[in-house]
């Protein structure tokens, strides 16, 4: 599903129902320069570390932002017929209708290895920070980049019947068909710790710095790896009603169907500030490294967190017209 608001690590983009932009946060990079303002026609946006993508609804992108790492190398301007994009922190991915991809920006961690060009039937991709994975029709799945924590190890070819992917930092998790779920890469801080083997009904996830956190068809919650900013402190296990959820680096944002949401993890930097609990009528959300966006049913976004860097800068608050995306209800 395209999205209608991304966050990057310290920036964010909305797209506003005529097919134009907003961008606001962190500009040091260039991430929000001008040069946004003259795209029209967007349908989908993905932000990287200091740099984003958008989609545009004649199967082409536009990049902007830092271009240190080749993140925004015009080689991107040769691509067509895409229909979704990702990024990871310094690199990006595009995948296009024939079921083929392309991918540009660092290849320090073979990020960009040439590898991606041998894969066919793509349907959806995901970045991790330095690495990325593909699900393909038959539901297995493909994943190159870096492997320095294990990553991009080999056991992710035994997987079948794969329906989604979220990518940590260095590790990943994928959801099969039955509700059961697959951990693999780094382990230090009990990412993939075998107690996912549990876990079913589980229908989407989604992955932080060192942790997961895992959906249920039932609209619980399960979460497990790193607890040390209580990113799986036991309170999620009081939440209902669930219907999707977003992790910043270490703490996350669960959406309930009744348009509130629930905060929990970190709060050294407010990302789990009380003011979330006024906030009604939500229909999606984001999360950069240390704060949170919200999308409400009116077009308005609701954005608290760290603001050194000017994340949640009060400009949001003249936004008005953002894209409403399409709302397909997981629970059952």
């Amino acid at each position: 599903m395209n999205k209608s608001i991304s966050c990057g690590d310290s920036h964010s983009v909305a797209i506003i129902s005529d097919g134009t932009l907003k961008c606001w946060g962190n500009n040091q990079r260039k991430q929000c320069d001008p040069v946004y303002k003259s795209f029209t026609c967007v349908i989908d946006v993905a932000c990287g570390g200091y740099h984003s993508v958008a989609l545009l609804s004649n199967g082409t992108i536009e990049c902007w932002g830092d271009n240190t790492q080749n993140q925004c190398d015009p080689v991107y301007k040769t691509f067509s017929n895409i229909t979704s994009v990702a990024c990871g922190k310094l690199h990006s991915i595009a995948l296009r209708s024939d079921g083929t991809i392309e991918c540009w920006g660092n290849n320090y961690w073979n990020q960009c290895d040439v590898v991606y060009k041998t894969f066919n039937n793509i349907i959806s991709v995901t970045c991790g920070t330095h690495h990325s994975v593909a699900i393909k029709r038959d539901g297995t799945i493909e994943c190159w980049g870096s492997n320095t924590s294990n990553q991009c190890d080999l056991v992710y070819r035994t997987f079948t019947n794969i329906i989604s992917v979220a990518c940590g930092i260095f590790h990943s998790v994928a959801v099969r068909s039955d509700g059961t779920v697959e951990c693999w890469g780094d382990n230090t801080s009990n990412q993939c710790d075998k107690v996912y083997k549990t876990f079913t009904g589980v229908i989407d996830v989604a992955c932080g710095a060192g942790y997961s956190v895992a959906l249920k068809s039932d609209g619980t919650l399960e979460c497990w790896g790193n607890n040390s900013g209580n990113q799986c402190d036991p309170v999620y296990k009081t939440f209902t009603n669930i219907i999707s959820v977003a992790c910043g680096a270490y703490h996350s944002v669960a959406l309930k169907s009744d348009g509130t949401i629930e905060c929990w993890g970190d709060n050294r930097s407010d990302q789990c500030n009380p003011v979330y609990k006024s906030f009604t009528n939500i229909i999606s959300v984001d999360c950069g490294i240390f704060y949170s966006v919200a999308l409400l049913s009116d077009g308005t976004i609701e954005c608290w967190g760290n603001n050194n860097l000017n994340q949640c800068d009060s400009v949001y608050k003249l936004f008005t017209g953002i894209k409403l995306p399409q709302i397909n209800f997981l629970l059952k």
